[in-house]
């Protein structure tokens, strides 16, 4: 997603300048063509010879070097991306005045291009009335900002937001500025995840196989695109990045209180759990002893959360089910959109070798009401791509 891209990555005075050195390893690792930009504070923590062995290009950092007199202008205007790790106090007060005093700032004050700004700092100097008021102007003016986070400063622990965000939180909000311009952009996508528990006992469940990988790189996919998204996730070990609004829930019944608060909402909802179809008509209170013998349990169908929402719908939300069957997966899954009311439905086997639960990849074919849309295999990385082209297709006509 790097690849080709040409991307400034601007350095000011800080101690975590020595991140900013594996940012610049991984940009240039993915394929981007990378300019380091330097105050003259940063050079003081890291030598312009780092950066230079980084990326594998001249490090700027006066307007006097060769090459310097419209330079300013160049990085501000033709690369893809700008983004200032770490960005001191000092560098934004500078920045949000417009000052131009130094060849950063004046790439800064020329830019016609997106510009990601990673804030980095002690505490009390990010929670002064200052800091926060420089912020919140250049905000107003476009840069996107992604941190401080909490965590060990210079100086010592802190419980308070200055410390830089580590490269990789940095890498990802800058992809999502530079794919945040299709039809999910500004969308709030609503998209579940994972299984459901049903109780037999305080202590016993009925559940189903469902990782929530799915759902989970739906959402991650989603928000790179720019959509607002909200992950309601049954138990799941996969883990979400903090710009996701996660909503934990245990059985069906949960699911679909959380569905009904969320959808109305919601732009486009995405229903990649795999609920639990049946639940105990009478859980046990206390947990029943092995010594007491075989046990019989009286089940009942769960209800079908993605049917009951159709009352509950926004006006001209794009909706999307899934249908994980054992055999004649797509008449099934095309049975279940007509009866559902579905935009589209994405159907698989889930005795299909390689696809289904408990696995990183994934087979999957996308129906709508005339037939087959597409088909995708691969990682479920690759797979919730496809399934989103499909979606920004759909929603841009």
């Amino acid at each position: 997603m790097w690849s080709g891209r040409h991307v400034v990555v601007g350095v000011s005075g800080g101690i975590a300048c020595y991140k900013s050195c594996y940012l610049v390893r991984r940009l240039v690792e993915a394929g981007a063509r990378v300019d380091v930009v330097l105050t003259r504070n940063a050079a003081e923590f890291v030598r312009p010879i780092t950066f230079e062995a980084l990326s594998g290009r001249p490090v700027l950092s006066s307007l006097w070097e060769p090459g310097g007199a419209l330079a300013h202008v160049r990085l501000g205007q033709e690369p893809d991306l700008l983004i200032i790790a770490p960005a001191t106090a000092n560098l934004l007060a500078r920045v949000a005045h417009g000052m131009a005093d130094d060849f950063l700032t004046a790439v800064l004050l020329a830019r016609t291009i997106p510009a990601l700004l990673a804030p980095a700092m002690n505490d009390a100097m990010y929670a002064a009335s200052a800091t926060q008021a420089n912020i919140a102007l250049l905000r107003d003016r476009g840069y996107a900002v992604v941190g401080p986070e909490i965590g060990p400063l210079a100086e010592g622990p802190s419980d308070h937001p200055g410390r830089m965000s580590e490269p990789d939180a940095i890498l990802r909000h800058g992809l999502r500025i530079l794919r945040a311009r299709g039809p999910l952009a500004g969308k709030r996508v609503l998209i579940t995840a994972g299984s459901t528990r049903e109780s037999i006992d305080p202590v016993r469940v009925i559940s189903n196989r469902s990782s929530g990988k799915m759902g989970f790189r739906l959402a991650e996919a989603a928000w790179l695109r720019g959509a607002e998204v909200v992950l309601v996730s049954g138990p799941s070990s996969e883990v979400s990045g903090p710009e996701i609004s996660r909503r934990p829930v245990e059985s069906v019944a949960d699911l679909k209180r959380e569905v009904a608060a969320q959808l109305p909402t919601a732009d486009v909802l995405i229903m990649a759990a795999a609920p639990a179809d049946f639940t105990v008509v009478a859980p046990e209170a206390t947990k029943r002893p092995r010594q007491g013998g075989p046990i019989t349990l009286v089940l009942e169908a769960t209800e079908d959360v993605l049917a009951s929402t159709r009352d509950l719908r926004k006006p001209g939300a794009f909706i999307v089910g899934f249908a994980l069957e054992t055999g004649d997966a797509n008449a099934k899954a095309r049975a279940k959109l007509e009866r559902k009311g579905l935009d589209l439905i994405v159907a698989n086997d889930a005795l299909e070798p390689g696809a289904g639960f408990e696995v990183d990849t994934n087979h999957v074919t996308i129906l709508d009401r005339s037939g087959i849309v597409g088909t995708f295999e691969g990682t479920k990385s690759e797979v919730a791509e496809g399934i989103l082209d499909v979606v920004e297709a759909r929603l841009g006509h």
